[in-house]
């Protein structure tokens, strides 16, 4: 069975306003680059669904649900704006948010149902991995929490356990801390310290509570890690995740804000390692899970420069296709060079012209792999 892209335009629309960093121009960019190059074609592509209220309320609560269409037709108190947090500059309200929120939803819910009822081993949907938010209030640039309404739908509709995998700069803390005090689904997340980014959470004591205490794995590494430091903590921590509580899904959010060229972190990573980061989870699922693995986006905030490029390999990686090297397509260079106010990227790999020497990097290292001994010994405990 081959892979499924979920996609319409109609998910760009989840947009806060002009001067965002959240852009879901990311996403069109992402796809023609992809049909550009030969590797998306037509019957690849899966129309998504939109969430129902029901579907919804598998995380969010009804009050939330409700100010969020209210705040999306201009008639929700200032009050209630802050209560909710709808007023922030981080998660403005917009025209139409439910509607918009509920589509990027239903996508990744279409890509569940897609895994799960065996119409394919692995689907991608590139507009959700909205991380961040609780169930009664918005945070992070996330308003519905897409990730965390698929972990528990897969659970109360299909009755599997599920793993899901944070690759995010920015700790998962939405999806962490809604399935805190359980076991059936395993949240992992390796991130940037919460030193010295937002939300501050993610430490490695955070381990889950009553019956979860154990099921909350979190793996904090240094500022300014690089590719090897963190593919070698990455890889033997979420195998060791994987043997240890033999998931029935994969569920991926592939964030890509750790990258050099991000603005808005301190991690760096270059496509080496977004080369490997879905081929990796590609063959732990196909290992531990007979293939099923479902992938979301997440961040990313250099939409010209980064993500159009690093999300491409989570495709190429389903698609068991080797990261290609050399020159983009012309026709995705001539489409959107002159549209982009940095200096565009032509080809595959990173330059690396402005890659920074990183003068701590064995200081880093050490840091990274202390982080990692501390979580195998909890894992072998």
């Amino acid at each position: 069975m081959k892979p499924l892209y979920v996609y319409d335009e109609e998910l760009l629309k989840y947009r806060f306003n002009d001067t965002h960093p959240f852009n879901q121009m990311r996403l069109k960019l992402t796809t023609d680059l992809l049909t550009d190059a030969g590797y998306l074609n037509a019957d690849d592509i899966v129309k998504p669904r939109i969430a129902t209220d029901e579907e919804l309320s598998l995380v969010h609560s009804e009050d939330y649900i409700k100010a969020v269409k209210a705040a999306g037709k201009n008639e929700l108190s200032a009050e209630d704006l802050a209560k909710y947090g709808l007023d922030s500059d981080d998660t403005p309200s917009f025209k139409n948010m439910h509607e918009k929120c509920a589509a990027l939803v239903g996508a990744t819910l279409t890509a569940v149902d897609l895994v799960m009822t065996n119409q394919t081993k692995k689907a991608l949907s590139l507009a959700g991995g909205l991380h961040h938010g609780f169930s009664g209030k918005a945070s992070g640039f996330c308003v519905y929490n897409d990730t965390a309404i698929a972990c528990e739908y897969i659970a109360q509709k299909y009755g599997k356990t599920v793993l899901y995998i944070d690759t995010d700069a920015h700790h998962g803390d939405g999806v962490q801390w809604t399935f805190y005090n359980r076991k059936d689904i395993v949240t992992y997340s390796i991130h940037e310290t919460g030193r010295y980014l937002f939300p501050g959470t993610g430490s490695a004591t955070e381990r889950g509570t009553e019956d979860g205490f154990g099921f909350a794995v979190n793996l904090p590494i240094d500022a300014f890690t690089e590719d090897e430091s963190f593919l070698d903590v990455f890889k033997t921590s979420a195998e060791k995740v994987i043997q240890t509580f033999k998931p029935d899904v994969i569920l991926s959010q592939n964030g890509v804000d750790a990258h050099y060229r991000d603005p808005m972190t301190h991690l760096s990573l270059t496509s080496k390692a977004y080369e490997e980061i879905p081929r990796f989870v590609s063959r732990m699922a196909d290992k531990y899970t007979d293939g099923s693995w479902i992938a979301v986006g997440g961040g990313g905030y250099n939409i010209w420069q980064v993500v159009p490029r690093m999300w491409s390999q989570v495709w190429l990686a389903m698609k068991d296709i080797d990261a290609p090297s050399g020159r983009l397509p012309d026709h995705f260079i001539e489409t959107y060079k002159e549209k982009c106010q940095v200096d565009f990227p032509v080809n595959w790999e990173d330059s690396l012209h402005d890659f920074t020497d990183i003068p701590r990097r064995e200081e880093i290292t050490e840091k990274n792999q202390t982080a990692l001994d501390r979580i195998l010994m909890y894992l072998n405990q």
